[in-house]
């Protein structure tokens, strides 16, 4: 075979993997545990050398690592995104008793282990990109292995009625790290009835 060839070979071996993985929705193993390690450890960083950083500056000095459970792709869904009925204005609460205005946006439906969640996603009032979501959620897990305020996801619509939801990802929120800072509280819906063992646990002060 000339290299030519070879080249075209490789190149219709690389496109035809690609396809693969994007009609499957299945990722490579290796990059996809690197890319969310890649995530934990930006977050990592910013937390112990931003000037943004909510920690005081003896907490950054301390802070050696980050607390997570083991990466799972089983985490990782895809929803279907159903409009909510009243597209309203939702005042949501924050941990310092003030309000923060979102968007009743929609609802990602899916299955979990033969159970059917649906979540509620809220997008922020002066969102200019309106792909963009934010998902606070709390769950069994919450207050004893997690943060007991719950956690976070910042989302992308990435299909027409669809969305994806990798609860590796999840995060938690400043008044985790520093009581100083106010955080808005999951709304009644996102509070599950289930642990998810993923994403971001509790820090230890």
């Amino acid at each position: 075979m000339s290299k030519k060839n070879i080249f075209w070979t490789i190149v219709a071996l690389v496109v035809g993997i690609s396809l693969f993985y994007t009609f499957t929705g299945t990722e490579d193993p290796q990059l996809y545990q690197d890319t969310v390690e890649a995530e934990r450890e930006r977050q990592f960083k910013f937390l112990k050398y931003n000037l943004e950083s909510p920690l005081k500056e003896e907490q950054k000095q301390a802070l050696d690592s980050l607390d997570f459970y083991p990466i799972d792709p089983a985490f990782k869904v895809r929803a279907r995104m159903v409009p909510a009925e009243n597209k309203r204005i939702l005042e949501i609460p924050m941990t310092d008793g003030s309000i923060e205005r979102y968007i009743r946006h929609s609802f990602a439906e899916f299955d979990w282990q033969g159970q059917p969640l649906k979540l509620l996603l809220l997008q922020a009032e002066d969102e200019t990109d309106r792909r963009n979501f934010f998902l606070a959620f709390a769950d069994e897990t919450s207050g004893e292995e997690t943060y007991g305020g719950g956690r976070y996801l910042n989302l992308r619509q990435d299909g027409q009625s669809s969305i994806t939801i990798d609860f590796n990802l999840a995060f938690n929120p400043y008044c985790a790290y520093n009581p100083d800072f106010a955080c808005p509280i999951p709304p009644r819906e996102n509070i599950l009835e289930i642990p998810i063992r993923a994403g971001e646990k509790n820090y230890d002060k």
